[in-house]
């Protein structure tokens, strides 16, 4: 299913971040974004093609939700590790660096399929397999 609203989510201009659901599928919530930032009206947008398509396609649901990702989007992707260089992030790895799993830094980018993170206690390279989470870290 989340092939089928990623299409429908970038037939409309828009990047699809994510895709959650409640246990039995009766709560769908979509993540989308732009560059720009995300409106009330594109998640209205959003949400009256999805409702269409999955109406068409038999998709049984109770409720949708389209919104924004937020001010601390989550860094999913490849390419949002190189959209978002240049801003903080924080960092969660899925095995210990130095007795260390969460880090707070500068994103570099990726290098070589590794995450290049500027911290305070130097440069951290982390195998993009190895991150466990990240978010941007809103600035207020």
């Amino acid at each position: 299913m989340t092939e089928l609203i990623e299409e429908v989510v970038a037939g409309l201009g828009y990047e699809l971040v994510t895709v959650e659901s409640s246990p039995r599928g009766r709560l769908l919530r979509v993540f989308i974004d732009i560059a720009r930032g995300v409106t009330v009206d594109d998640c209205e947008t959003v949400s009256r093609q999805l409702t269409r398509v999955f109406e068409v396609e038999n998709v049984d649901f109770d409720r949708l939700e389209v919104s924004s990702p937020g001010l601390d989007r989550p860094l999913l992707k490849a390419a949002d590790f190189v959209r978002f260089a240049g801003q903080e992030i924080r960092l969660r790895t899925s095995v210990p660096v130095d007795n260390q799993r969460n880090f707070t830094g500068v994103l570099q980018g990726l290098r070589d399929d590794a995450v290049v993170v500027d911290t305070e206690k130097g440069e951290l390279v982390v195998a993009l397999a190895d991150v466990e989470k990240a978010r941007l870290v809103p600035k207020f």
